[in-house]
């Protein structure tokens, strides 16, 4: 194959159901061995936040959760369980619509369905929040399997989401560290010579996405999935995943001024 266009593999890395306390470092590293692979430099690290969040303790019973009035209000206005709601709120940043079954909010920076608060892939009668901080978790995760491993790689916490419009979901980065999660093609020039102005490529969100076709939304045990080869580019550093503000974001502002 040419050099110009480097093969790009993905594997997806099977596991043990996933539990509150476990290390998922450690759990990753053991079921990449049983399938016979290790990581390599410049290898990147899709991880599911909701395994994650799971190994980090983000697991509620709703029984043990008492809505509030305003949660009581909300989850009859969007068809919701009130003890879910009353998660949201406490969740998000923002709430400012939604449809039977989900409330739309502003979670951490991003839009996200109901806080992105999810049942699935949890036992009866519980839910699994986002992980407290995505961007700490990738980061604490690459430095593990650097040390244990003794290889440069890129990791990504990654979710679904739906796009306006759009039926299905899509994949989204939470939170990347040691690969650039967004390249700027701004100054580029297109096949006829002309100055590309705006564009930027959703590296890390694409590669969230590509992997979920691998990763499954439901029962696979497929938690995380092994990026090898491609156009990403790992670095030594920590980059946040950059986001819009409100402002400049062409859906927030529009939604805001109907």
């Amino acid at each position: 194959m040419h050099a110009d266009f480097p093969s790009l593999q993905m594997f997806g890395i099977k596991t043990p159901l996933i539990k509150p306390g476990d290390n998922i470092a450690h759990v990753l590293i053991k079921s990449l061995a049983r399938q016979n692979m290790q990581f390599q430099d410049n290898d990147i690290l899709i991880i599911a936040e909701s395994p994650l969040a799971t190994s980090e303790n983000r697991l509620v019973c709703l029984a043990d959760i008492e809505p509030g009035d305003k949660a009581k209000k909300l989850a009859e206005e969007y068809q919701l369980d009130a003890r879910e709601m009353e998660l949201i709120l406490q969740e998000c940043d923002e709430i400012f619509g939604g449809v039977p079954g989900a409330a739309l909010t502003i979670t951490k920076g991003t839009l996200a369905p109901n806080a992105g608060i999810d049942g699935s892939n949890a036992p009866e009668g519980y839910v699994v929040l986002l992980p407290k901080n995505a961007q700490e978790s990738a980061g604490r995760i690459r430095r593990e399997i650097k040390d244990h491993c003794k290889c440069k790689i890129g990791v990504i916490v990654g979710d679904s989401r739906t796009q306006p419009l759009r039926l299905g979901c899509v994949g989204i980065a939470l939170g990347t560290s040691g690969m650039v999660p967004v390249e700027d093609a701004r100054g580029t020039l297109d096949l006829f010579g002309k100055e590309m102005k705006i564009t930027r490529k959703a590296v890390a969100d694409n590669l969230v996405s590509a992997a979920q076709l691998l990763m499954g939304e439901a029962g696979e045990s497929v938690p995380a999935v092994l990026v090898r080869g491609g156009p990403a580019r790992v670095v030594e550093e920590d980059i946040e995943m950059p986001l819009f503000t409100r402002e400049e974001c062409m859906y927030y502002s529009n939604i805001r001024k109907a």
